[in-house]
């Protein structure tokens, strides 16, 4: 079959309508693949992995627009190449159209931004890394406080960024804080959440909406929720970000309690951080997963084991009710699961033993790797929660064959070039397919992450790959469990209820948290383990 390429020079769009163009023209007759990306070396690279390269997007660059179809016969591939500028250019003109329709010229700059709005006094900034510090030390310069969504900026560049925010009493959130919830208004990947008197400063994204979710769902809301970026807490950058976050909810007079959560941070960091949380009059529920819980405790705070349990304990505070009742309740609540999952486990066959996690929320890959410790046979994770030696790195095959795989989908190398799992579940609905054809895969345990931004039926998406995984089980004669999570809220585009029915539909077991829903795994291994 050929495939036919264009290059379209000097232009740019955004990852997101590239993949609605791409799903488009997949829909077409006779049109196999699709690729549709900018000329980046990463994306040059995976269209000849795919068989998609010809010579000619050898010249492209990385501003420049490639299109590659792969189809039945050269005429559908030039139509359907024609037909993607045509969608484009369509666009394109309804975008200049609403602009021109706009009260006043569009700002070219952050400068007239600001001077065409001057009650702003934020900015959200996604663009390509290498001019994003640009942009973020132009917007905490203009006096905003920043929320940099960017990736792939340096840490260099993260230090002297938030060392101008702090210098200018501003927040810099970021780089690659993908979640924040400020004055009511979600940002980036956030959820529907109400206002409410739980405030939260996270270094974890789908951490920050996995507890400020299950606040709503616990019929509490959420003041502020501050998003610092993956790095902040890293002894290079210091906490700067989690640190500026707690002192201002501290000083907040519409924040009762506070929850920090993270990865355990360096230990100079950590040492900071909770010397200013025992400073604090206001209740602080720490969620370090996998830290000491007694040094936490020694400065005042109280510590949360997961994510579950931090928004919990946070909302028993806010109301003043038990928090250890609380604890407890999060502890116990798998048991409830108990029947199904013997029920399910008497479906396996012996050969059948491990758990394959498949997730698109970094943080659920890391707190399930915690939760799931207490099994006999290891865990083997792309972003595992102790970092291996060279003598302990697992070989290759290990992914497949012989322990439990905890995968983080959203990990760089799962995305260059690609979109993240919560946009294009594509990718992970082909690995959910194929951990059907291995004989020892006996539970799929998977994650679905809802919000704005988000892909907008996550749920269908997985549910389709599901129902397929479990025919080729059985086909081959096994059983296939899965269990599954749904991070989010009844008020959210995607509508949590409706998501969790269509995963039930499809066969799954649905739990309310990653951390239970990884306990019912295990409990379908074995019932000794909960």
């Amino acid at each position: 079959m050929p495939v036919a390429t264009r290059v379209v020079p000097s232009v740019y769009y955004d990852s997101v309508t590239l993949m609605q163009l791409a799903q488009d023209l997949q829909g077409m007759p006779g049109v196999r693949d699709v690729a549709a990306v900018m000329g980046t070396p990463a994306n040059l690279a995976l269209m000849r992995d795919a068989g998609l390269w010809t010579a000619t997007a050898q010249a492209a660059t990385p501003n420049d627009l490639v299109l590659a179809v792969l189809a039945d016969d050269e005429a559908t591939a030039q139509r359907a190449l024609s037909h993607a500028q045509a969608l484009l250019a369509q666009r394109q003109s309804a975008r200049s159209a609403a602009v021109g329709a706009a009260a006043g010229p569009r700002p070219r700059s952050l400068r007239s931004a600001v001077a065409q709005t001057p009650g702003a006094n934020l900015a959200v900034i996604s663009v390509a890394g290498r001019y994003a510090a640009r942009e973020a030390r132009q917007a905490l310069q203009l006096g905003l406080h920043v929320l940099l969504f960017s990736d792939n900026v340096s840490l260099e560049d993260e230090i002297a960024l938030k060392a101008l925010a702090a210098e200018r009493g501003l927040l810099c959130m970021g780089p690659d804080a993908g979640t924040a919830i400020i004055n009511g208004v979600g940002l980036g990947f956030a959820n529907a959440v109400p206002r409410g008197p739980i405030g939260i400063v996270s270094a974890a994204g789908t951490g920050l909406q996995s507890v400020s979710s299950d606040i709503a769902r616990r019929g509490s809301g959420v003041s502020q929720a501050i998003g610092t970026g993956g790095r902040d807490l890293s002894e290079a950058v210091g906490g700067r970000t989690m640190l500026a976050g707690l002192e201002a909810l501290q000083t907040d007079p519409d924040t009762s309690v506070i929850v920090l959560i993270s990865k355990p941070p360096a230990e100079a960091v950590t040492t900071r951080l909770l010397e200013q949380v025992r400073r604090s009059k206001k209740p602080t529920v720490v969620c370090f997963l996998g830290a000491d819980p007694g040094l936490i405790e020694r400065a005042g705070a109280i510590p949360a084991s997961t994510l579950e349990q931090a928004a919990a304990v946070a909302v028993a505070l806010a109301r003043g009710e038990d928090w250890c009742s609380a604890i407890v309740a999060c502890d116990q609540a798998p048991l409830a699961y108990r029947p199904q999952a013997l029920a399910e486990q008497a479906k396996l066959h012996p050969g059948q033993r491990f758990i394959r996690g498949l997730f698109s929320g970094g943080t659920f890959c890391y707190e399930a790797q915690l939760v799931a410790a207490g099994l006999p046979d290891p865990v083997y994770s792309n972003t595992p929660i102790h970092k291996p030696t060279a003598a302990h790195q697992p070989p290759a095959e290990a992914v497949v064959h012989g322990q439990h795989v905890f995968l983080d989908l959203g990990a760089d190398e799962y995305t260059v070039g690609r979109l993240h799992p919560m946009l294009d579940p594509t990718l992970r609905n082909r690995l959910i397919v194929q951990a059907a054809d291995d004989p020892e895969v006996a539970v799929l345990l998977l994650d679905v992450v809802l919000g704005y931004g988000a892909h907008p039926d996550p749920a269908g998406e997985a549910a389709r790959a599901i129902v397929q995984a479990r025919a080729r089980a059985e086909a081959a004669g096994r059983y296939l469990p899965v269990v599954a999570f749904v991070c989010g809220t009844e008020e959210d585009p995607q509508r949590l209820s409706s998501q969790e029915a269509k995963l039930r539909a499809a066969g799954a077991l649905v739990t309310a948290s990653n951390a239970q829903a990884t306990r019912v795994a295990a409990l379908i291994l074995a019932e000794r383990f909960v």
